[in-house]
């Protein structure tokens, strides 16, 4: 008997907005919390390059109230973000002659036992480093902390269909639309034509909890809960702006947020941030940087 092709039932998605954040709350930290209990987030990344990338994904974790950072690059790196971030420890690893992530990732063995969430992708150039990262990871050295892989481990990830679903921890994925043709094998103007359904077969095939960005942005769990952004404006199509949102869906992870929550809150105060800036400055030319400052405010209601 031939195998059925997967046939997406038509589901509706709900709105990802103020009644729904409402409905979903963060985990707030008591006030006897220290740096430890309110999440420790690991973000490897970076490249020869890209040296700064990885400065916007760990100051966006901070910002969305992660306890700890710690930034994992090639060793030539690892000083310049240090000082530009003095708030995160860094973490030195193998680098190729083309100024990417090599070798073994036993530097982070200790470290990535203690973390609270992680995300792989963010500054990396190459498929190829990252897909060595990813199977360093899900060849034993996790221990199914929650983890988002995003930016160029995107296109390493599809090849890696089995190993990523038979990760017993959650796993989330942040695709733009290049990256989820690329993860679905399909063409761009398939995803323009049917976001919802490329999210939610993405979700069932890497049983990841998937955020498919776009002018909107839809987010499906491999369960079936859907939801729909309706976008923080162009802004935010530029250099840096995925990397921040990695960062703040990983704090929030770290901080304790259930998957869906936590994607869910980072997708809003990214977009958020976004329209704030637009209003002030224009709809055009603030930079991915600019929104990390605004965050906190969001998430406490006022500005």
């Amino acid at each position: 008997m031939r195998p059925m092709r997967w046939s997406p039932r038509v589901v509706e998605p709900v709105a990802l907005d103020a009644a729904w954040l409402a409905d979903h709350p963060l985990p707030q930290p008591g006030d006897d919390s220290d740096k430890n209990s309110r999440g420790h987030v690991i973000a490897i990344g970076g490249s020869r390059q890209v040296p700064g990338g990885l400065l916007l994904t760990g100051e966006a974790a901070f910002r969305a109230g992660a306890g700890k950072v710690q930034l994992a690059t090639i060793a030539s790196c690892t000083q310049g973000l240090g000082i530009a971030l003095p708030e995160a420890g860094v973490l030195a690893l193998g680098e190729s002659e083309a100024g990417e992530i090599a070798g073994d990732l036993q530097p982070l063995a200790k470290q990535l036992k203690r973390c609270d969430s992680l995300v792989v992708g963010p500054a990396i150039s190459a498929a190829e480093a990252a897909g060595g990262v990813l199977d360093a990871l899900l060849g034993g050295m996790l221990d199914a902390q929650p983890v988002l892989i995003d930016a160029v481990a995107l296109h390493a990830a599809g090849e890696r269909a089995e190993a990523l679903r038979a990760y017993r921890g959650e796993l989330l994925i942040s695709p733009n639309p290049d990256e989820i043709a690329s993860l679905l094998g399909c063409d761009e103007a398939r995803v323009a034509e049917d976001q919802s359904g490329c999210a939610r077969e993405a979700a069932k095939r890497f049983g990841a909890l998937t955020i498919c960005k776009g002018s909107e942005t839809v987010i499906a769990a491999p369960k079936g809960d859907l939801l729909r952004y309706p976008g923080g404006g162009v802004g935010l199509a530029t250099a840096g702006s995925g990397d921040v949102l990695a960062g703040l869906i990983t704090g929030l992870l770290a901080r304790g947020a259930e998957p869906l929550t936590a994607a869910a809150w980072g997708v809003w105060l990214h977009g958020e941030a976004g329209r704030r800036l637009a209003e002030r400055h224009g709809p055009l030319g603030f930079l991915a940087r600019e929104l990390i400052p605004i965050v906190p405010a969001l998430m406490r209601g006022t500005l």
